[in-house]
């Protein structure tokens, strides 16, 4: 296609952080009205390069040309005002207590004779919700909306800007399967606006169901620009990792033994009700269900993070007393929870501290905590999870979300733990990162750990589990066992079938 089709245009991008080189002499088109995908593993250069578009920073060297015009930086403002591009990133920008027309508005509100004029807005934005097929009243308060229309609000306020170029980041992540065919189907009306979009994801079916052309970037450097339906997932995967992934699943050759955990009969006074089940040593038991199905609820309510109404909790085949994380942490009970940025990770402190952190006791010296200790045992877990970090002080906030999660488990190794929650284990890695960490979650039952998996992606419960649980509304609609398992089976049950 020749440049008059080309809406934005990177010329030799570079971008440099100390000892990184996040972007390295990019060029890349985004032709007008297409869907272009982005992907590449954690730390290819996609949130840079959103960055550098959105104005949010600025490149060291090359330019970007938006309609034929060379710019070599503007502002955040300026991209969206002036030049109409606006980016929806996974945490949303919106203010919950205000309305939703509110939200549309806020920093440029509607005036009449001074004050702020309601009705004037109330109206604009219920306008701009019908253009999208949207039902929603503009008076509700973001708060009260479910995630999927909140993200909605947030398409709205692009379509207010008047926006004509579309970035989203990892926009399905915290939506369910049904929620994600209404994202799509947005997306698509939104092109056949006239809107560009660049639509990035780590999720390749996704890229293959939506977008016309798709970009891979590894290690900062632009690999290739395919046509969608003239690649293939494994050409993808090829480029971005370059290396083969010969099974995404790792070949299961364990033996599960005695009951680790039983639970029977546990409630809660908001959703769970008589959640009876077992886990064996060495097995992966998966939890599937939508968005509200209770799964997350029943980790945290084992976990004692919140409390349950009536029920029990057996360890070993002893009836246990959980009302709090310490509780379970003495029990060798970790979680690794579905937010690891707000309840997995402390991002200010160390690799070496947060690894360290659930066990205490195996770095003292005389009643004091040992740096060399700690130290020892840090660096022992990050070679046999090969956290990619040059050492163990650095600063978790600094690692990829992979390496994020690598710590999180990391300090329930190092706790010694004999069963394992994992919640989304692999939400927001990459496809290298997934393959890893499903060889991980597999050593650790080899090792006779016991393994819960909460996965809203159907493929990897499918993959991993022994056996899936199937939940909605709070209570159990019935149990998987191993080839019995299928997409079909499972949604129905998740559906309440």
């Amino acid at each position: 296609m020749g440049d008059e089709k080309c809406m934005v245009s990177t010329r030799q991008i570079v971008k440099q952080y100390p000892g990184v080189l996040a972007l390295d002499h990019v060029d890349i088109d985004i032709h007008r009205g297409e869907i272009h995908a982005i992907c590449g593993e954690n730390g290819a250069g996609k949130s840079t390069f959103i960055k550098i578009l959105t104005g949010a920073i600025q490149a060291d060297s090359g330019c970007i040309e938006i309609d034929g015009v060379t710019h070599t930086g503007f502002t955040p403002n300026e991209a969206l005002t002036r030049l109409g591009i606006s980016a929806i990133y996974q945490e949303f920008n919106l203010i919950p207590a205000l309305s939703i027309a509110e939200n549309l508005f806020l920093g440029d509100e509607m005036l009449n004779r001074g004050f702020v004029d309601h009705k004037a807005m109330n109206k604009v934005a219920r306008k701009i919700l019908t253009s999208l097929d949207v039902d929603l009243d503009p008076r509700l308060p973001v708060a009260r909306l479910a995630v999927a229309y909140q993200q909605i609000v947030e398409i709205a306020k692009a379509t207010r800007h008047n926006a004509r170029l579309l970035i989203m980041d990892e926009p399905t992540a915290p939506l369910t399967i049904h929620e994600v065919q209404t994202l799509f189907s947005l997306v698509r009306k939104l092109k056949e606006q006239g809107m560009t979009i660049i639509y990035i994801s780590h999720r390749l079916q996704e890229i293959f169901e939506l977008a016309d052309r798709v970009t891979v970037l590894r290690d900062g450097k632009k690999i290739a620009t395919l046509v969608t339906r003239e690649t293939t997932k494994d050409e993808l995967i090829h480029l971005m990792v370059n290396r083969k992934l010969d099974e995404t699943y790792p070949k299961r050759s364990h033996q599960t033994g005695e009951t680790i955990l039983e639970v029977r009969n546990l409630s809660t006074s908001s959703l769970l009700r008589d959640i009876s089940f077992t886990l064996a040593s060495g097995e992966i038991l998966g939890f599937g269900g939508l968005v509200g199905a209770g799964r997350t609820e029943l980790a945290r309510a084992i976990y004692g993070a919140d409390p349950r109404s009536s029920g029990e909790v057996l360890v070993h085949k002893k009836a246990v007393s959980i009302r709090h994380p310490r509780d379970a942490v003495a029990l060798r009970i970790g979680l690794i929870p579905e937010d690891r940025k707000q309840q997995g990770i402390i991002s200010e402190l160390s690799i070496k501290e947060n690894i360290s952190y659930s066990s205490f006791d195996k770095v003292l010296r005389g009643g004091l905590i040992s740096m060399k200790r700690m130290q020892h045992v840090a660096q022992r877990i990050i070679t046999l999870l090969r956290i990619a970090t040059p050492d163990a002080e650095k600063r978790v906030k600094e690692l990829s979300g992979g390496n994020q999660q690598k710590v999180i488990i990391a300090r329930w190794l190092a706790a010694d733990c004999d069963l394992l929650i994992f919640d989304e284990p692999t939400r927001g890695i990459d496809v290298g990162a997934k393959k890893e960490m499903y060889e991980h979650i597999n050593d650790l039952a080899m090792q006779g750990k016991g393994i819960i998996i909460i996965s809203s992606d159907m493929q990897e419960l499918l993959g991993m589990s022994d056996r899936i649980i199937v939940m909605h509304e709070g209570v159990v609609t019935g149990v998987l066992c191993g080839e019995e398992a299928t997409q079909d089976k499972v949604l129905r049950l998740a559906s309440g079938e």
